[in-house]
């Protein structure tokens, strides 16, 4: 089952899948609970619900014994006109990634229950997940040995880099296992150096110091002592990740068709997102992950970082 399961995921266009045993995270429980209680969450209060299934499959699934973990290559080496507000890399396809994921991991458990039998998943309950649940979605890959956490807290897998959706599906039945991957980061802090809003220590991120949580997740307009250190991102932020050098030596650029990038973020120049209207946004980012900061704090974020491009040109 272990293998075919693993198998099963390549074919289906996954670039890597592992396998890990459904087990509590006790020591990322006691690490979330004191990062949360100093507040490094900001406004993300959804991170302070449903804590036990969080750090428990098991709670989150009933009957769970495996957690397999898939992921998906995102890089590309599309650019944007010079001057132009940036937009992270994750955010460029067309179709928002949730989405593409979604539709990978119901073919894979179709698979898997036609050939093991429709018990093998709990359809009383959510099984599947992709950065959308109370899912510590980067612990379970680096326990299924697809990579390990960076200093910059995201997954660096084995094959390709930090640049790679993950999945989830969980599973009512035991198998062999995958084994965890130790971290690979040594004594290298190009990430922590290269944060402008010196968002990380090296152990965890301050979510309200970082750039993607100032431009998405935080609803207020960017706090003021951040606006000049946006380093011309308007949505996200990709600093950390370019600069690290597992990402310098196997990020490869994807070859999933569904993740192709949205052709007007490779030609808008600055006037054209200045003259952003709400019909264009919706016309053009209507199934894109971009919709998650929605058309006013998308504007607000363009106008911060072209004031800071005319103060700086």
């Amino acid at each position: 089952m272990h293998q075919f399961i693993k198998d099963t995921a390549l074919e289906l266009g996954f670039d890597d899948c592992g396998i890990a045993r459904a087990e509590h995270l006790a020591v990322d429980a006691e690490f979330m609970q004191l990062w949360l209680k100093e507040g490094n969450h900001g406004t993300m209060h959804y991170l302070e619900r449903n804590f036990e299934k969080r750090t428990d499959p098991r709670v989150l699934v009933p009957g769970c014994k495996s957690v397999v973990v898939v992921i998906l290559n995102y890089y590309h080496t599309h650019a944007q006109p010079a001057g132009s507000p940036k937009i992270a890399r994750y955010a460029w396809p067309a179709t928002d990634y949730h989405t593409v994921i979604k539709a990978k991991l119901k073919l894979l458990e179709k698979k898997i229950t036609d050939t093991y039998g429709s018990n093998i998943v709990n359809d009383s309950a959510q099984h599947s997940f992709t950065d959308s649940a109370p899912v510590l979605e980067r612990r379970w890959a680096q326990k299924a040995g697809l990579g390990w956490i960076g200093k910059h807290t995201q997954l660096i897998s084995n094959k390709s880099g930090s640049y790679c959706f993950i999945g989830v599906l969980m599973l009512n039945a035991e198998m062999e296992y995958d084994t965890p991957v130790a971290d690979r980061c040594g004594t290298c802090t190009r990430c922590i150096d290269a944060c402008p809003t010196k968002a990380l220590n090296g152990k965890s991120l301050d979510a309200r110091r970082c750039i993607s949580y100032q431009t998405i997740e935080n609803k207020n307009p960017i706090a003021p002592e951040f606006r000049e250190l946006l380093s011309g991102y308007m949505l996200g932020c990709d600093i950390c990740a370019d600069v690290c050098p597992w990402n310098k030596k196997r990020a490869i650029p994807n070859s999933t068709h569904e993740l192709k990038p949205t052709n007007e973020i490779s030609e808008w120049n600055a006037d054209d997102w200045r003259n952003l209207t709400s019909e264009d946004f919706n016309r053009t980012f209507k199934k894109s992950a971009i919709t998650r900061a929605g058309y006013n704090k998308l504007k607000e974020n363009i106008h911060f970082v072209l004031k800071n491009n005319e103060l700086s040109g």
